[in-house]
């Protein structure tokens, strides 16, 4: 949360001549309504199931760059096939930074009537791990720019991918 995902892979998408998909946009576009709206009525249980069913249709497309929830990988079958349909960029943040970039931000349910950095620490705990399961590549965000992190991971993509400058 707060690491860039939807940022940086809309200009990856740009730059690579992509469609660019964000898992959390396709669910309000759905929906028609906001995930903070979601979560209220249906739970995070409610989301993590039409998140599923996103990642699972997102992820048998070809020629797309597809930016994930946060929470996405915390379940397996999503885990498995963003493993095994793509290259798996792990935008890695410290919970301090993450906190810094969302702080104002009222539209992450998670954030909301809680401690944020605790509860950011908390997720970290619990996501990072299985970020770096299926992760192929790494890139560490600190509070870089999302240009400076893309010139920064479309090298090792391309090295990975095999794909022309």
């Amino acid at each position: 949360m707060g690491a860039g995902k939807t940022t940086v892979g809309r200009q990856l998408a740009s730059e690579l001549a992509k469609t660019f998909h964000d898992t959390d946009h396709e669910i309000e576009h759905r929906t028609g309504v906001g995930i903070a709206l979601i979560f209220e009525i249906e739970g995070e249980p409610g989301f993590r199931a039409r998140e599923k069913q996103v990642v699972d249709q997102l992820t048998q497309l070809a020629n797309v760059v597809l930016a994930t929830g946060g929470g996405a990988v915390l379940d397996a079958d999503n885990r498995r096939h963003l493993a095994e349909r793509g290259v798996v960029v792990y935008l890695h943040g410290q919970p301090k930074d993450l906190w810094y970039r969302t702080r104002h931000d009222k539209s992450r349910p998670l954030l909301q009537n809680t401690d944020a950095l605790e509860k950011l620490q908390s997720l970290y705990l619990q996501r990072d791990p299985l970020y770096r399961e299926i992760a192929d590549i790494v890139i560490d965000t600190g509070r870089q720019s999302a240009r400076a992190l893309l010139h920064e991971l479309l090298p090792q993509l391309r090295e990975r991918c095999k794909l022309s400058a």
